[in-house]
Order: structure tokens, then C-alpha cells, then sequence
């Protein structure tokens, strides 16, 4: 039950982001939900292995790369997910930035920051 809710905090997090961020179409809540549960699946097995092979970088840069390996994740869902689209790259670095507030401030709200 926990992760379903977490999966729809999640959704409602992507509609919110993408209403603020100008570039960002999401077609309807399905839409969302998929994207929701796609960036969940890459942060999981993905994103680790990224951090991994870009630690040297990572660490010269004092984390800011970490920012771009979010925006290269978002336009790899933007390349595969029907339904949501960016317009570009540095609005996928924002979209990311954007939604992980957005997420992290309804967790807090709803309880369910682990």
C-alpha cells in the first residue's frame, strides 16, 4: 500500500512540475503514472551504475553533474514514453530539479518521506 501511494505522489508530482515548467507536456494522468513508475524503474537500476562511471567527474564537479545525469534520464523518457515530451535539455535538468521539490514537499505532506 505504502509504494502505491508513494507511486501516486509521485504522478501528482510530474502533473505539478510540468504545469510549472514551460517545455513540459504531459498528456493526461496515465501518462504521468507511467512516468512515474518508469523513473522509479531507472532510478533503481540505472541511475546507480551512471553515478558509478561518472564518480571523477561527479567529484571535481562537487555533485553538480549529478544534474546532468537527471536531465539525461528525463530525456530518456521523453524518447520513450507516449505522452510526455520535453522540449529540450536544460528544461529537463529544471523539470528534474522542479519535480524533485515538488516531490519531496508532498512526502513530508502526506507522510510518506522514508
Amino acid at each position: 500500500m505504502h509504494i502505491l501511494i508513494k507511486w501516486l505522489i509521485s504522478a501528482i508530482s510530474i502533473i505539478f512540475s510540468a504545469y510549472l515548467i514551460p517545455g513540459v507536456n504531459v498528456s493526461g494522468f496515465w501518462a504521468a503514472l507511467w512516468l512515474a513508475l518508469f523513473l522509479g524503474l531507472i532510478n533503481v537500476t540505472l541511475r546507480p551504475l551512471l553515478l558509478i562511471f561518472t564518480l571523477p567527474i561527479n567529484v571535481l564537479t562537487l555533485g553538480l553533474f549529478t544534474f546532468i545525469i537527471n536531465g539525461v534520464i528525463i530525456l530518456l523518457a521523453s524518447s520513450v514514453l507516449k505522452g510526455f515530451s520535453v522540449s529540450g535539455f536544460l528544461v529537463a535538468c529544471g523539470f528534474s530539479i522542479v519535480l524533485s521539490i515538488i516531490g519531496y514537499i508532498l512526502n513530508v505532506v502526506f507522510g510518506t518521506k522514508s
